[in-house]
């Protein structure tokens, strides 16, 4: 199993939470396994995501999709994300 973590700036948090819950289905049919979200204390539209893949190749393949970029578009995505993919040992 891999888990990517993604930080990102939003510009709402209610707008962002919305467009992510409409990728469910897209997500786990990819190979997603499991999402948490953490939020800043201080900026609440600062957001931490660690999503639980099947696999490291699944994981980088939805992290570099246009689906994603359209979706992190959409969601109102400020900047580029930092993306990280950790393997448990």
């Amino acid at each position: 199993m891999t888990t990517m973590i993604i930080q990102h700036q939003v510009k709402d948090y209610a707008v962002w939470k919305k467009v992510f819950d409409s990728a469910y289905d897209l997500r786990t049919s990819n190979g997603e396994l499991d999402s948490q979200i953490y939020r800043d204390t201080n900026n609440p539209n600062n957001l931490t995501v660690l999503n639980t893949w099947d696999s490291l190749e699944n994981a980088q393949k939805f992290a570099h999709s246009p689906e994603m970029k359209a979706a992190m578009d959409e969601a109102g995505v400020e900047g580029k994300p930092t993306i990280h993919f950790l393997n448990k040992i």
